[in-house]
């Protein structure tokens, strides 16, 4: 069937259809005058042709971005009107036939060539002209191509993409649920799933070995530059009588085959990637998401001042940064960096030395300290000539001080190479932390993850002692997928909840499917949830994720495009037995 409206992509076009007769369609993306001969640009998905004709009546009335289709023979170009920056640059197309299929209004809110140069609002509220921008939808394919990539992989490794529900019940954190109300069961509510984590147990409890899906995942939490409010898309996978090695091989295999593919020549860290306990990767590094392109590491210093006269340094937790060859940066940049570490709640700004040539310090502690702290100082951290130690000391936000100091420091030292692509795995995480707001001990992560030692260490172990099969995949600093080997055993799923303060009939009522399958054989199973959204940030070099996605909401979680959250007629919600309240 021949399409009516065309019989070629612009791209298609070139030297060797010289003399056909062709029929494009496209939008106008430019119209020129030139002393009376004007050239018309019609784009379309796979790029632009110039338009030419004898007679320029014909483009009569037209406007930038109206839809058009356009009949007319291809002729080659004379040699200095080439135009190397499009792939149909020595050929044009003389026009017989125009007609515009969608006319465009004469003033437009933003250049489309130059769209991302506008405000984010502005370019949200008319989306489907921002779209038309070419480097904005080729973001919009990437992310298509991603996506075919990864079912790719999943469905080689003979994993079954199976849909699970979107409306589906309240989860244990429930205060960051999308709740939608019940017509048909009044003062009641289904919830839009966090993420498919019971149905996917649930699957390898029906039999199925291996699953996967693309799954949308809904969260009311606020925008990060990493993070979309509302919703994200995550590559969700699980496996039946696996280990957490088992989930790890194919989480590497993912993200380094997908990274390999999309990469664009960047180095990518090799497998099996680096392997932190939760442990080591807070006292090395002051976080659970350590960007490994910055050479930097966090010492502990807290034994080394746990005499001191220093009274800012006693009783507290002290870290401790070492940096090489700094000792001759100005007085300013010291000071630039202490303003930093108050704006992140060091009141007190960050406290230093230079290391001299003769190991002699000099800074603003420097004389508040002992003999004997000035040679364990220099033993603990190595310290050389020419080189500055910062100090980190807080009762208890001295990890995540130092985390910061840290990845500053990386980006003022220009430290890290963007060319490279590093990752690793955090793995054995805490089951639990206490929270002094809730006075309860409360799960770190995953509720439904297995503790490392079973049922012995529940009942042996201090909550905060216990260790679950938890992980993370981080790359750049950014976390990009956490996994978990699952509790498949109704005993220890009673035990780990009692401890989070659950009763066992809150425990049923909460989670009854899972409960219910648990008493019926349930097989060992671990699974994971790599973040398409981030993997594309990361891929395309996006400062913010939003520009990853076709449609996104803005960092409020306010849709322009749509007028999204909007007011719903009075009759809608008597429907939904809602009444809203002032």
């Amino acid at each position: 069937m021949v399409n009516k409206y065309r019989t070629h992509m612009c791209s298609s076009l070139n030297e060797s259809t010289i003399g056909s007769e062709v029929r494009v369609a496209g939008f106008v993306e430019n119209i020129r005058d030139h002393g009376g001969v004007i050239f018309v640009d019609i784009r379309d998905m796979s790029g632009v042709i110039q338009v030419v004709s004898n007679d320029d009546s014909i483009f009569d009335g037209i406007t930038r971005e109206s839809s058009i289709t356009v009949l007319g023979t291809i002729r080659g170009r004379a040699e200095e009107d080439y135009n190397s920056r499009i792939s149909t640059g020595t050929i044009e197309l003389l026009v017989s036939n125009l007609e515009v299929l969608g006319h465009a209004n004469n003033v437009l809110p933003f250049e489309v060539i130059s769209s991302r140069e506008s405000s984010e609002e502005t370019r949200l509220k008319y989306r489907y002209l921002d779209l038309r921008n070419p480097k904005v939808k080729e973001t919009v394919l990437f992310r298509t191509k991603v996506i075919d990539y990864l079912r790719k992989i999943m469905k080689e490794d003979d994993f079954l993409e199976i849909q699970t529900p979107i409306l589906t019940a309240s989860s244990p954190e429930g205060a960051r649920d999308f709740i939608v109300p019940s017509r048909k069961f009044h003062g009641k509510f289904y919830a839009l799933p966090q993420a498919p984590q019971q149905f996917k147990q649930l699957l390898m409890c029906g039999g199925f070995d291996k699953y996967f899906q693309i799954a949308p995942c809904f969260r009311d939490e606020d925008a990060r530059s990493d993070r979309v409010y509302g919703e994200f898309y995550q590559l969700d996978f699980e496996m039946a009588f696996a280990t957490e090695e088992d989930v790890l091989t194919i989480g590497e295999k993912v993200f380094y085959d997908t990274f390999k593919e999309f990469s664009n020549g960047k180095k990518i860290s090799d497998k099996p990637f680096v392997r932190l306990s939760y442990k080591e990767s807070m006292e090395r590094f002051g976080t659970d998401k350590p960007d490994l392109r910055n050479p930097l590491e966090v010492i502990d210093l807290t034994e080394v001042f746990a005499e001191t006269t220093f009274r800012p340094f006693r009783g507290v937790t002290v870290k401790g940064i070492v940096v090489n060859d700094i000792a001759d940066k100005s007085n300013s940049w010291f000071n630039d960096l202490g303003d930093y570490a108050k704006s992140i709640g060091m009141s007190a700004g960050i406290g230093y030395f230079k290391v001299n040539d003769d190991m002699s310090f000099v800074g603003p502690i420097d004389k508040f300290l002992s003999e004997e702290e000035r040679e364990d100082l220099i033993e603990v951290g190595k310290l050389k000539p020419g080189c500055v130690i910062f100090f980190i000391a807080d009762r208890n936000n001295a990890y995540k001080y130092a985390g910061s100091i840290r990845d500053e420091l990386g980006k003022r030292l220009d430290l890290i190479d963007n060319n490279e692509f590093k990752f690793c795995i955090v793995k054995d995480f805490p089951m639990y932390e206490w929270s002094e707001e809730e006075d309860k001990y409360i799960f770190t992560h995953n509720p439904f993850s297995m503790p490392q030692g079973g049922m012995e260490a529940l009942n042996s172990k201090k909550p905060e002692e216990i260790i679950a099969y938890q992980f993370d995949f981080v790359c750049n600093g950014i976390e990009m997928a956490s996994g978990a080997v699952r509790n498949h055993d109704i005993e220890i799923m009673k035990k780990v909840f009692a401890i989070a303060s659950y009763e066992e009939d809150e425990l049923k009522n909460r989670f009854k499917a899972l409960y219910e399958a648990f008493s019926y054989g349930a097989p060992p199973h671990a699974g994971m949830a790599p973040g398409i959204d981030r993997m594309l940030m990361l891929l395309l070099d996006e400062k913010s994720i939003r520009e990853t996605i076709a449609f996104p909401m803005n960092a409020n979680g306010a849709d322009a495009l749509m007028a999204s959250p909007s007011n719903v007629t009075e009759m809608q919600l008597r429907e939904a037995h809602i009444k809203i309240r002032d």
